[in-house]
């Protein structure tokens, strides 16, 4: 109970409840809570196994002959932002995500299972482990298909590869339109000098999004190269010049470090299929903002929040008495229904 709490509300608050519902005799404190919590957490990562640059083992003619796998898995994978507790005005990344499976043979197809994990890029050193252990928690099986989608960062891409010969990597069309709107909010100012100019470049953005979304990735590069020819007849007149022109710039090596992620998502949105990590918003939402970040103003280690995010996932996915089970055989353990 003392590990639940800690790892969904503040360890001051924590220790408030032990205290009321429980009948306790020793002195609890702050400190004895993120101790046995962080304590936690060491020994799932030392039970964690050893990292591999690749996962996928076998020979490819036995692939055929594993049973038929559940459905489909998507995992999605997003950054979130913590305060630094060293560099007091700065954030650290940490990479959070969601694999989630369609359905079970023989069950409920309008239940998918899904599984949260969540690391400090810095500080973890079995991270593709870790994912591949979430996966494996699922049933996965190397003949199962699964598609990965991210926001197509170094340390992201990295990380899905090499897990699964059915693996298909997409590029999140969320953070692709997120890009496109920043240059269409600068756009916006450019019509105030120029209205036909102006209203020309808003054009091409949109027909440049529109080449993305059937992933055409050669008229998108043409249409990049038509906004960045247009933009320097205002080299002169526009305050932001400089900006939107490598905004422009940041976007063209955007798409072309990532074109080979980049599907015909038009098509996979017809025929049902993922196109972006929406869903990974929340579970950020979850893992990361409601305990480390919203209203709670607090200041973190790389290494205590990276520990603090495995105890928080295990709760998550309801899998901390299980795991309590497993190191005392004789403690009775009633997993209760996951936590909000």
């Amino acid at each position: 109970m003392e590990t639940k709490w800690a790892s969904l509300v503040s360890y001051g608050l924590t220790v408030d409840a032990l205290k009321d519902f429980l009948p306790l005799d020793v002195t609890l404190d702050v400190k004895t809570v993120r101790h046995d919590t962080l304590k936690v957490a060491e020994r799932c990562e030392a039970e964690l196994g050893e990292e591999h640059w690749s996962f996928i083992e076998g020979c490819p003619r036995d692939w055929g002959h594993l049973p038929i796998p559940d459905g489909p898995i998507t995992v999605g994978i997003e950054g979130g932002y913590v305060r630094d507790w060293e560099a007091k005005r700065r954030n650290f990344e940490v990479i959070v995500g969601m694999s989630t499976l369609a359905f079970k043979r023989g069950e409920d197809e309008d239940n998918p299972s899904s599984k949260r994990f969540g690391f400090v890029q810095t500080v973890d050193t079995k991270s593709k482990r870790r994912l591949y252990e979430v996966l494996k928690s699922q049933g996965f099986q190397l003949n199962q298909q699964i598609t990965f989608l991210s926001d197509g960062e170094d340390t992201v891409r990295d990380l899905q590869l090499y897990m699964s010969p059915e693996a298909e990597h997409t590029l999140d069309w969320f953070h692709l339109t997120m890009k496109l709107t920043v240059l269409d909010q600068y756009a916006k100012g450019l019509v105030h000098h120029d209205q036909t100019r102006g209203e020309e470049i808003r054009e091409k953005i949109e027909r440049l999004k529109w080449s993305l979304w059937h992933g055409n990735l050669y008229k998108a590069l043409y249409k990049i190269g038509d906004i960045e020819s247009l933009l320097y007849n205002f080299e002169e007149t526009y305050p932001k010049f400089k900006q939107l022109l490598k905004a422009v710039e940041e976007f063209r090596t955007y798409i072309t470090n990532n074109g080979h992620l980049i599907p015909n998502y038009g098509e996979r949105y017809r025929n049902g299929e993922a196109i972006a990590t929406g869903f990974v918003e929340s579970t950020v939402n979850q893992v990361v903002s409601k305990r480390s970040c919203k209203r709670q103003q607090m200041q973190w280690s790389k290494r205590g929040a990276h520990l603090l995010l495995q105890s928080r996932v295990k709760t998550l996915n309801r899998e901390l008495g299980s795991l309590f089970k497993q190191w005392y055989p004789d403690l009775e353990v009633e997993e209760l229904p996951e936590a909000a």
